[in-house]
């Protein structure tokens, strides 16, 4: 399997909107990549406009398996108006709302990956309530507040398969960083605590899990 993408995914990587800085896309890719051995689909949670969706869908055709994203598409609260990650070009103009399902269509278009990708439409929750089988990898980059992070770790993480991979995106120790990655840090650490899953690796706001135990 490829250790990284191509120069033209990581061209689509870097042209999307979105936050995830490379060297967190190169970590993000190689996770895939091996987890997509297990032949499961490599699932994440918190769409944007797909910046991170491409590498995690370039991950998934090289190793023959789905990449499945799950987003509602009204933006976190971090992107609302008035909030410093707010972008008025993803506000429907008529509903005057956050609608980036548009963008990120047309970033899995540019990107020549949309028959590699479902996209489910939905609350995290509520998704993962009716979600039926396992998945190789779960990627939770949603909501900040501990209410969404850990109503996504708690949805998500049962349905990773034995020896997949749990990654949390934005975790920031610094209490400085509350509203952006305090929530995330704190799934970190519960998952940690659980005995259910073994760190990997770090790559800048980026930690890496296997599961190796039962529970979460």
């Amino acid at each position: 399997m490829p250790a990284e993408p191509k120069p033209g995914i990581m061209d689509a990587f870097q042209a999307a909107k979105g936050f995830m800085p490379v060297d967190e896309g190169l970590a993000l890719y190689a996770a895939a990549v091996q987890a997509g051995a297990l032949g499961l689909p490599l699932l994440e949670v918190g769409t944007y406009c797909g910046r991170s969706t491409v590498l995690l869908a370039d991950a998934a055709r090289a190793c023959g398996v789905t990449a499945v994203t799950v987003d509602h598409h009204r933006g976190s609260e971090e992107q609302q108006p008035g909030w410093e990650y707010h972008d008025p070009e993803v506000v429907d103009p008529e509903l005057g709302v956050m609608d980036t399902l548009p963008t990120f269509r047309r970033t899995l278009r540019r990107a020549g990956l949309e028959g590699h990708v479902v996209a489910v439409v939905g609350r995290s929750p509520q998704v993962a309530s009716v979600w039926g089988g396992k998945v190789g990898l779960v990627f939770i980059d949603g909501g900040h507040t501990d209410e969404h992070a850990t109503a996504d770790y708690e949805g998500w993480a049962p349905h990773l398969a034995e020896g997949g991979l749990l990654l949390i995106h934005d975790v920031f120790p610094d209490p400085v960083d509350e509203f952006t990655g305090q929530a995330p840090y704190r799934v970190h650490l519960r998952a940690l605590a659980s005995g259910a899953f073994t760190e990997v690796s770090a790559h800048g706001s980026l930690r890496v899990l296997r599961r190796t135990g039962a529970g979460i």
